[in-house]
C-alpha cells in the first residue's frame, strides 16, 4: 500500500490536508495521483495483454527457452503495425513483473580468485571485547 492509497482509503474519516501532512506528501501530489487513477488502470490492462502476448511467444518456442527481453521484443515487433510495436524496456518490465524469464545459457566466469593468505585468522581464544558501558 502506498502513502497515496492510505490517504485515499481514510479520506472519509479524516481530512486530506492533515493526512497528507502526517504521511509527508504534498496535497497536490495526492490529487494528481487520484486524477491519474484511470490512466493507471488502462496501463495495467495493456500490460496484462502484453504479458499474454509475451507468454504466447515463449510457448511458441518450447525448445528454445533462452528468449529474453531483446528476443521477445524483436518477435513482438516483427511485422507488427506501428500502433502495436513495443519498447524493449517495457517488455523487460512486464516480464519481470509477471515472472517470465528465459534461461541463462552462459556460464559465469570467475576472474578473481582470493588469496588464501588474506583470509582473517580465527579467534582461537574466543575473546569478548563488548563493553558494558561507555569508557569501560
Amino acid at each position: 500500500m502506498t502513502r497515496f492509497q492510505f490517504v485515499a482509503d481514510h479520506r472519509d474519516a479524516f481530512e486530506v490536508k492533515r493526512m497528507c501532512q502526517l504521511v509527508e506528501i504534498p496535497r497536490g501530489s495526492f490529487y494528481a495521483w487520484e486524477a491519474a487513477a484511470d490512466a493507471r488502470a488502462v496501463r495495467q490492462a495493456a500490460d496484462e495483454q502484453l504479458a499474454e502476448r509475451i507468454r504466447a511467444v515463449h510457448a511458441a518456442e518450447p525448445g528454445n527457452r533462452a528468449y529474453g527481453a531483446p528476443r521477445v521484443t524483436a518477435e513482438l515487433n516483427d511485422g507488427a503495425p506501428v500502433q502495436e510495436r513495443v519498447n524493449h524496456k517495457r517488455v523487460a518490465r512486464v516480464m519481470a513483473e509477471h515472472g517470465i524469464a528465459g534461461i541463462r545459457l552462459r556460464r559465469r566466469v570467475r576472474t578473481t580468485i582470493g588469496e588464501p593468505a588474506d583470509e582473517q585468522v580465527p579467534d582461537l581464544l574466543e575473546r569478548d571485547f563488548t563493553a558494558d558501558a561507555p569508557n569501560v
